[in-house]
């Protein structure tokens, strides 16, 4: 399991590949990457500022919930700090699992946690100004499907 912050870009495919085991049947990847637009607005970068001590410890949190709730086998999930420009990867999640649909649903379940609750911020620059995103919303059908698969 893997937890960190990176100030400079993140090695996507090293990290994917040092995920992969002989155990697997499925490598779930979700690659966050800068866009160069939010509603109808052009982007030009992202400033990504987060609460590190804090943030870090709910990282490490999701990844070993998601092992336990989704049974995978390991996760590795890195999130940018600092100026990313457009293309960027500013979030990388990896599941591996023996089975793919433990794998999907754990890496669902893991950015939309992520987004909800770990204390990252981000900063979207325009060509006319700049913004404190807000998250995109909880997706219900996620929440009542994890709900059912927590123990009690």
């Amino acid at each position: 399991m893997q937890a960190q912050f990176y100030q400079s870009r993140i090695p996507a495919e090293e990290i994917v590949a040092a995920m992969k085991a002989g155990a697997d049947g499925a490598v779930v990847v979700f690659d966050g990457i800068a866009r160069n637009h939010t509603r109808g607005r052009r982007t030009l970068y992202l400033d990504y500022e987060a609460y590190e001590q804090m943030a870090l410890c709910l990282m490490q949190k999701l990844a070993a919930d998601a092992i336990e709730k989704f049974g995978v086998r390991d996760v590795a999930l890195v999130h940018r700090l600092g100026r990313l420009e457009i293309g960027e990867t500013s979030v990388l999640i990896v599941v591996a699992s023996a089975h793919r649909a433990a794998a999907f649903d754990a890496c669902r379940w893991i950015i939309d946690t992520l987004k909800k609750t770990v204390p990252i911020w981000k900063k979207e620059y325009f060509v006319d100004g700049a913004v404190w995103a807000d998250g995109e919303p909880f997706p219900m059908e996620i929440a009542a499907s994890t709900a059912e698969k927590a123990p009690r």
